[in-house]
């Protein structure tokens, strides 16, 4: 979970997902200058153990990183005995049904990232070039159907791509997501398509962001995101990214699948 000086929204998250099903571990993503303090650790931990009633064992950690970057959400995890990673931003609650069934979408394609949050990326022909993209939001992917990333803020993906962002990624690329402090998500997106050669999974799942402010609410927030995607396709040589029009939805509770 990544999070910064939200302490409130910290707690919230972490008392929701403690209740459900499948979590083994917390990885709590910490950047802030000073260490988490002794009564937020001791006020988290008595979260879990009061949600889990006793009945198993949630280890809860602090992943204390001395640099601020938005990188420090892909840093390998030692010693993690799950292969599957949940990746969540503080800000925003999935009901544990929701969680749980992606999950399972997840296990039907572990190499595959798989998420809630789906965003897209078309040609843009009326720049002249023909290999020069657009970041399309969520309205592009609601308009018409196609998306071609799911966000990292609420998504699946196997352990193996933080050991790979980690070690492989372009340094220049890390470097660039540092200063700008944006598009970690999509770097993330361009590692797992490249190495899968296959598009991601969009799980159906209704969101509530708890928070009031991020990085996307800044203006000029989609024209950033354009400029990434580009810097990135220049960095990898091509485009990974693949469309797709397919969408997860668990059938026992939809009208409509």
């Amino acid at each position: 979970m990544n999070t910064w000086k939200r302490y409130d929204l910290l707690k919230q998250s972490i008392s929701h997902y403690s209740s459900c099903a499948g979590l083994k571990s917390i990885h709590i993503v910490w950047s802030e200058p000073n260490p988490p303090s002794d009564s937020l650790s001791k006020f988290l931990n008595h979260v879990v153990e009061s949600k889990t009633k006793g009945l198993k064992k949630i280890k809860l950690s602090f992943d204390i990183n001395k640099e601020d970057s938005l990188n420090n959400r892909f840093k390998e995890i030692s010693g993690l005995k799950t292969d599957a990673v949940f990746s969540i931003d503080d800000d925003v609650i999935f009901p544990c049904s929701s969680v749980e069934f992606a999950f399972k979408v997840w296990q039907s394609a572990p190499d595959a990232m798989v998420g809630f949050v789906p965003r897209a990326h078309w040609v843009d022909k009326s720049q002249g070039k023909k290999d020069y993209y657009t970041y399309g939001g969520w309205w592009s992917v609601w308009w018409t159907g196609t998306y071609s990333m799911v966000l990292s803020k609420a998504a699946f993906f196997n352990k193996k791509y933080l050991r790979l962002y980690t070690n492989e990624m372009p340094a220049s690329i890390k470097e660039f997501v540092t200063k700008n402090r944006n598009c970690e998500d999509i770097a993330m997106s361009f590692l797992v398509a490249n190495a899968t050669g296959a598009p991601p999974i969009w799980v159906k799942g209704k969101i509530h962001e708890i928070g009031s402010t991020g990085i996307s609410s800044l203006g000029g927030h989609s024209e950033k995101r354009t400029g990434c995607l580009n810097r990135f396709v220049a960095e990898f040589g091509r485009m990974p990214l693949l469309p797709t029009t397919v969408k997860a939805v668990d059938s026992r509770i939809a009208w409509f699948w």
